[in-house]
């Protein structure tokens, strides 16, 4: 077979060729036409001796007169033989065999055979760029070979109870009459359900590649098109090959972009994504119990699938993947770095306790990043400061060098984030600082880094020291300088936030006692706030903000309390960090352990600008008092633009 260049060129040259012969024949010049004429007339024109000469070709006869003149007849079935004595009579003449006329035939068919081309080209080009133009309803599933695995189990981390889980249908697919011969039914659906990049779709490919079996990948959105019923013919289809390919397993990513509450379309009951739906619900009722496909269905929103598609007998079993723990992520950590050169200084330990939230997908970028760094710097290996440097990338984003601080503004920020961490390192329940830094990163202008770890419960005296840690930054300019700037307004809001759920949620206020205020829909896994219905009285309101209030007060003032004793240690912890920028776990612990220099002073607030009046204030003489006014009954008619001014 020809490569796919030379077919597209051949293609090519023949349009060009039949256009430039087209253009040929139009563009061809010609004399005048001769003047046609019945046959009668040129038998009379040649018993009068007018004809010279006579041209028989085919149906038509051409005549040249002596006075210069063409005339032209159509013969018809007359044959020539019945008209030679009375046309050629004396007269030159010319009988020319009959034939096909090949230029009036390509004249004729070459528009037909350009556009037929086209026709051809635009189908050509529509396959090439796989469109499939013209089998919309056929399955986009993309087809894995189970002989030569890409992924195993190895190469998944950090969900080590969801492979336990997954475990048995690997072994049912190896070895299905083990389960039959007690009669045990795999299950046909199994929903894989956690956040964004937690390794569901990489887990769903492990379980192929274990099995050895073929494995059908597609997405929720691949099924749905503008027109009415691709979707679902697509379903019919994909499950044909699956079982044509039996055993195998069907994984569909991002299943709640069909798999939504039915009724809730705009088309009703006849909305293309229903119907989607519908054929999936018959396809999986449809399987045979013989029948080795397994359906994988992903999504990080299991809150909106239609009830018919979880229940028994379709995905039966449900696998939560959550965010790692520390374990976990260490063991992520190794798997992506395993091909590269770390440094022998490299602790995953120690990464692992800085990444706190960091899903795999965020250990997986971590780790390219500092590789990224490395090779940047010219480097053989990776070292430690390559991976802090990442994270912080990964968490507040990259340096921002060029950006232009003024020395006031680089002050104050030096003494915000100095608050956070002298307030982080004394209180108890707070989570001890790591890193401190002036250098601005994304929008921020400086960040503290605090070492958290993995907590599942969290009590009032923790949130208590975590909301003192938001407003000890700006406390501390308040403090230093005797009035506070916009740098602390996320701290604000955070505070205010946590506070709140402290007594909305959490049930933590003794005088609103133990219940929640609120009925609050929320996104699962990701606890945003989609809406809130209101379920009690204006007066609970008010105390629910008056607790609030108290809260933040409180902390403010412990937040304060401890800035206020430490003033000199603030001072030097914000002195260092001006001169170094930065300040790492070591350093900032040997800045906070170390004793207060004497000649450590903060910095002489300056008092705000004061505003001299240029002319002299006169003593302003007592108004008159006004008589009481009387209330008139109302007027009906137009309001006035320009009311009066009231009291």
């Amino acid at each position: 077979m020809r490569p796919r260049w030379q077919r597209v060129g051949l293609l090519y040259l023949v349009i060009l060729i039949g256009g430039i012969a087209l253009i040929a024949f139009a563009l061809q010049p010609s004399g005048p036409r001769p003047v046609e004429v019945q046959l009668s007339e040129l038998i009379r024109e040649s018993q009068d001796g007018q004809i010279e000469s006579l041209v028989v070709d085919g149906e038509w006869i051409t005549a040249t007169t002596k006075d210069g003149r063409e005339l032209e007849s159509y013969k018809g079935e007359t044959s020539i033989f019945e008209i030679t004595g009375l046309v050629l009579d004396g007269v030159d003449y010319e009988i020319k065999p009959t034939g096909f006329n090949w230029g009036n035939i390509l004249i004729s068919f070459l528009p037909l055979l350009l556009f037929g081309g086209l026709i051809f080209f635009l189908f050509f080009r529509a396959r090439g760029s796989n469109t499939q133009a013209m089998s919309f309803g056929r399955s986009r599933a993309r087809l894995f070979p189970g002989d030569k695995p890409s992924v195993t189990f190895n190469d998944v981390a950090g969900v080590d109870e969801a492979k336990q889980e997954l475990a048995e249908v690997v072994e049912f697919l190896k070895s299905r009459e083990k389960f039959q011969d007690v009669g045990a039914r795999i299950p046909r659906g199994i929903l894989l359900v956690g956040p964004p990049g937690t390794g569901k779709t990489l887990l769903a490919r492990a379980i192929a590649g274990e099995a050895g079996v073929p494995y059908f990948s597609i997405s929720g959105s691949e099924f749905v098109e503008m027109f009415v019923g691709v979707g679902a013919s697509r379903v019919r289809d994909l499950f044909d090959q699956a079982k044509r390919n039996t055993p195998c397993i069907i994984f569909i990513d991002e299943i709640d972009a069909v798999g939504r509450h039915r009724g809730a379309g705009l088309g009703g009951s006849h909305d293309e994504r229903e119907q989607t739906l519908n054929q999936i619900l018959t396809e999986m009722d449809g399987f045979d119990t013989n029948t080795s496909v397994i359906v994988l269905a992903a999504t990080n929103r299991p809150d909106i699938l239609d009830p018919a598609l979880l229940r028994p007998g379709r995905f039966d079993r449900r696998v939560v993947l959550d965010l790692p723990d520390v374990d976990g992520r260490v063991a992520i950590l190794k798997v992506h770095s395993k091909d590269k050169p770390l440094a022998k200084e490299v602790d995953l330990s120690v990464l692992a306790k800085e990444t706190v939230g960091f899903s795999g997908a965020d250990l997986a970028n971590l780790v390219n990043e500092a590789a990224i760094l490395t090779a940047r710097r010219g480097e053989k290996s990776i070292h430690m400061p390559d991976f802090e440097e990442s994270i912080d990338r990964v968490i507040a984003g990259p340096e921002r060098k060029s950006r232009r601080i003024s020395p006031k503004e680089k002050e104050i920020t030096a003494y915000h984030e100095a608050g956070h961490a002298l307030v982080a390192w004394i209180l108890p329940n707070a989570d001890p600082p790591h890193k401190i830094s002036i250098v601005a990163r994304g929008m921020a202008l400086g960040y503290t880094k605090q070492l958290a770890e993995d907590r599942y419960l969290r009590t009032v005296s923790q949130f208590n020291d975590m909301i003192a840690v938001f407003l000890s930054g700006h406390t501390a300019e308040q403090l230093i300088f005797n009035e506070a700037s916009t740098g602390a307004h996320d701290d604000i809001r955070q505070s205010t936030n946590l506070a709140r759920r402290m007594v909305t949620d959490f049930g933590m206020s003794d005088k609103l006692g133990l219940r929640t205020f609120g009925d609050r829909q929320e996104m699962v896994f990701l606890g945003r706030e989609i809406s809130e219905q209101k379920d009690y009285s204006d007066r609970v309101a008010l105390e629910i903000d008056r607790e609030v209030d108290r809260i933040i007060k409180n902390a403010h003032d412990v937040a304060t309390k401890i800035l206020t004793e430490n003033k000199g240690k603030l001072v030097h912890l914000a002195q260092t960090l001006i001169a170094r920028e930065t300040l790492d776990s070591e350093a900032l612990e040997e800045v906070l352990k170390a004793p207060v220099p004497p000649e450590t002073e903060p910095p002489v607030p300056t008092a705000p600008a004061t505003v001299t009046l240029t002319t002299p204030v006169t003593e302003e003489k007592p108004r008159p008092k006004r008589k009481p006014r009387t209330k008139k009954a109302p007027v009906i008619g137009p309001v006035l633009t320009d009311p009066a001014p009231s009291d």
